[in-house]
């Protein structure tokens, strides 16, 4: 089997980082912040009708794979990607194509991956890395959220791959067959700050974008005597975990998103654009300040706890905030 040399670079969030790592492996070398913004990743929706493990599901970044999808569209990069109907044959594909030196990337449930820590291995089965070699009959792993390589053997890596329940991996890999040698940016920058823009901004469902927070707001005013104490803890611990532990969270990706308009900025030499970036981590302060204090109410950790009525408010805030944001970037001339 070739042994491939493939340059690890931990990152912040699963799929922009494979798509960073995996694309510089090709000579296409692009940052996580700006795969990021040019796949439009920043978004919000809360969906109370989609339960992820019994409990209403709440996003801070656009759906699995969006990003990979246009990033490569915008670029010009072809990708091979597969879903298999058992795991034999996802293994013997994954064998064959790794046995050419190619490096794939999978998707993955972090529920079966042993070298999480315990604590992080919960069933969340939209989980990107990188299989490039092997070492004997376990797997090489590239996974860039971790700081260093590191090895997994067969059998966790098919349970991971076929994981059961919503949305099943059934096994998807994935590599690039075209990388193009060199890409300008200005065009794919000015599409994925649109196409943000009318995510968070015209989508009419009230579930989504800036509305979506508002209508998360006042449900979280009215938890505690709509589902009882314990049920409100358990909503609201749900929201903190999905915005501080599943990839970046929801002040992570406001930060990223920053650090995408500030590189946009240099290379489009547009200064607007980097004053937005600066307003942005103000932003991002304002969604961890809420769920610090949400965390607080959750482990009740203090008499004087702000109430849900005020972690309401917090919530509206980051709302007004993002909306004067995403009204201001859909006006910049790029």
């Amino acid at each position: 089997m070739s042994q491939v040399q493939f340059n690890h670079v931990q990152t912040a969030h699963c799929e922009s980082g494979v798509i960073s790592n995996l694309f510089r492996h090709y000579g296409l070398t692009i940052s996580e912040p700006m795969a990021f913004g040019i796949g439009a990743g920043i978004f919000f929706g809360h969906l109370p009708f989609v339960k992820v493990n019994g409990v209403p599901g709440t996003t801070y970044r656009i759906w699995p794979g969006a990003i990979f999808q246009r990033v490569c569209s915008r670029l010009g990069v072809k990708m091979q990607s597969q879903k298999f109907s058992s795991p034999e044959k996802a293994m013997q594909e994954l064998d064959r194509v790794i046995g050419e030196g190619i490096p794939v990337g999978v998707l993955s449930s972090v529920y079966y991956l042993p070298y999480f820590p315990p604590a992080y291995r919960f069933h969340f089965n939209a989980h990107n890395l990188v299989i490039y070699g092997k070492n004997g009959d376990n797997y090489q792993v590239s996974d860039p959220i971790m700081d260093v390589v590191t090895e997994i053997d067969p059998k966790s890596l098919a349970e991971a791959r076929f994981a059961k329940g919503f949305p099943e991996p059934k096994g998807k890999m994935y590599y690039p067959v075209q990388v193009p040698s060199g890409v300008s940016l200005q065009k794919p920058i000015r599409q994925g700050i649109e196409q943000a823009c009318h995510y968070m901004l015209k989508i009419p469902v009230p579930m989504f974008g800036v509305k979506g927070i508002r209508f998360l707001a006042k449900r979280v005013k009215h938890y505690p005597e709509k589902l009882g104490d314990r049920k409100a803890t358990l909503y609201l611990g749900n929201i903190i975990r999905m915005q501080e532990e599943i990839g970046t969270g929801g002040a992570g990706f406001r930060f990223m998103y920053a650090a995408f308009l500030q590189e946009a900025a240099d290379l489009l030499q547009q200064p607007e654009l980097a004053k937005l970036s600066r307003e942005l981590t103000g932003i991002g302060d304002l969604w961890r300040n809420f769920a610090f204090n949400a965390g607080r109410v959750c482990k009740s950790r203090s008499a004087d706890n702000v109430s849900y009525g005020e972690l309401s408010e917090m919530l509206l805030q980051c709302a007004a905030a993002e909306e004067v944001f995403f009204k201001k970037l859909s006006k910049v001339k790029l």
